[in-house]
């Protein structure tokens, strides 16, 4: 408990010393080096970096969106941008330089190497959570297994969450931070449109509801439909 209030104290104590508002600096001047701070702070960061963290480092009045907007502004026609994920932002290279990074370094710049079944498994997860292993093998008219299911654990994808009010009250399971820096989603809100997934014929949002999935939904997807939903999530 002591060490904790000294921590916090010395927290405290940096904070303080620290100049956020910057108020010797002319307006302009302000703005910039706010804008440095931020990208900076995100360009050395491993992981997003959030709102709260970046309101350590800038003055109580400035707008973060707006520092963003500038920053992004300036990196227009660069090679990466400032992009909203997993609830932060981070530095990512654009798109069309994806084969340029990949003939300089080798291998795929995914963390996780994942197998069309696992994408439509993980896709079911993630619009249908919390959900429980027995709902899973029920949607795809067939085991889910508990190996299969530690895979996408280990690779922090999805984790435990609430137990469920089914008789035995199985483990359900959630999508994890790690899901939506992995497939470059902000929040579940951005995961593709359920009408544009019905319109391909991939998923039928009523029959999945009252859980009428005739042979199966993993057994009525053929390879090029799989592959097609996968790229809507990648």
């Amino acid at each position: 408990m002591a060490e904790t209030t000294r921590k916090r104290r010395g927290r405290d104590d940096e904070d303080a010393l620290f100049d956020r508002e910057l108020d010797h600096l002319p307006p302009d001047a302000r703005w910039r080096e706010w804008m440095n701070r931020v990208e900076a702070t995100i360009f050395a960061a491993s992981e997003p970096v959030g709102r709260e963290t970046l309101a350590r480092i800038v003055g109580k009045s400035c707008s973060i969106d707006l520092l963003i907007d500038d920053i992004r502004e300036e990196l227009r026609g660069r090679p990466y941008d400032l992009v909203s994920v997993a609830g932060g932002w981070k530095h990512l290279t654009r798109a069309p330089y994806a084969d340029a990074i990949r003939a300089a370094v080798g291998g795929s710049q995914k963390a996780v190497d994942l197998t069309q079944s696992e994408v439509l498994v993980l896709m079911c997860i993630a619009y249908f959570q919390p959900i429980t292993r027995a709902e899973l093998s029920s949607f795809f008219g067939k085991e889910i297994s508990r190996d299969f299911i530690g895979h996408l654990r280990g690779a922090k994808l999805i984790a435990s969450g609430p137990r469920s009010p089914t008789p035995g009250a199985p483990y359900t399971y959630v999508t994890t931070k790690d899901f939506l820096l992995e497939f470059g989603l902000d929040t579940l809100r951005d995961l593709p449109d359920f009408e544009a997934l019905e319109d391909a014929g991939l998923l039928s949002k009523e029959k999945l509801l009252a859980g009428d999935i005739p042979a199966g939904l993993a057994g009525a997807m053929g390879d090029e439909e799989a592959e097609l939903v996968g790229d809507q999530l990648s």
